[in-house]
């Protein structure tokens, strides 16, 4: 009959907690002393050169296992060419993938003229993946003799040709650009009548006056101006107002439309009857 079992010996036990905690010590000691030296070394030339002979060493062994750039993914780009954009992330197929840094990709690519915002990310192993807003032209903004692109938030685009944004419209004056998306939605109310508009003219940073044909200015009130083009609209349909030879329309009165109509032209004075032989006929005095 057996006796029962001799108990193991407690040092395998006792060895194994001391390695955990040896462990659990000696790691955030270690990494405390590696910061340490780090800021040490970055106070001086030397250190600093250290330092970044290190993280090249160690960024070229991340590329050597495989942690490189293969792909550059891209969304919502609609104006921005693809050059432009991986030479503001100033990383391409075969950069260690590490050593690009999202923050500083991002900022670089929102100081590009069509970038309102951007998303960069790390998708590892390999992968970039960018995600742009880009900003919508609405409309070319003449103002101190200069013409400029805007969006819809008022903000200037520089793009320095606008010779084919030329089919966009034309805004005027100081204010205009803050205004005109609200302006523009309302045109596009009534977009027969809004199709004929050339330009509009911001007064006072108050209201607006539109240039109708390149000939007829309407005179908007600066309260309620949707009222006063949707009532313009209903008489162009009715009556055919601005297709007469009218000057101006100021609808800025609720209850009255006040055309002014271009001037007649003198008629010619008749020429004076000749004689036979050729001569003026003398008048009556």
């Amino acid at each position: 009959m057996k006796g029962p079992a001799p108990r193991r010996p407690r040092r395998g036990r006792v060895s194994g907690f001391l390695l955990r905690f040896g462990l659990w010590v000696g790691i955030p000691v270690l990494l405390a002393g590696g910061l340490y030296a780090a800021a040490e070394l970055s106070r001086s030339p030397l250190g600093q050169r250290t330092l970044q002979y290190a993280a090249d060493r160690m960024l070229d062994g991340t590329a050597r296992l495989g942690l490189v750039v293969t792909d550059v993914k891209v969304e919502g780009r609609e104006t921005t060419d693809r050059d432009t954009i991986l030479a503001a992330l100033g990383a391409g197929p075969g950069t260690p993938i590490l050593a690009m840094n999202p923050r500083r990709a991002k900022e670089q690519l929102e100081t590009l003229p069509w970038v309102r915002s951007a998303v960069v990310e790390r998708r590892l192993p390999d992968t970039l993946y960018i995600r742009l807003v880009e900003r919508k032209p609405l409309a070319v903004w003449q103002h101190g003799g200069k013409l400029e692109l805007i969006d819809r938030e008022g903000g200037v685009i520089p793009v320095t040709r606008l010779d084919r944004f030329a089919k966009l419209p034309l805004v005027v004056g100081e204010g205009a650009a803050r205004h005109a998306a609200e302006l523009l939605d309302m045109l596009a109310t009534e977009p027969e009548l809004a199709a004929r508009v050339s330009a509009a003219i911001r007064v006072g940073d108050r209201r607006w006056n539109l240039r109708i044909d390149n000939a007829i200015d309407v005179f908007l009130p600066a309260d309620a101006p949707a009222g006063a083009w949707a009532q313009l609209a209903r008489l162009e349909r009715s009556n055919a107002i601005l297709k007469r030879d009218v000057q101006t329309v100021d609808v800025r009165l609720p209850d009255r439309l006040v055309l002014r109509v271009n001037p007649e032209v003198p008629k010619e004075a008749p020429t004076s009857p000749t004689t036979k032989k050729g001569r003026p006929s003398a008048k009556n005095t």
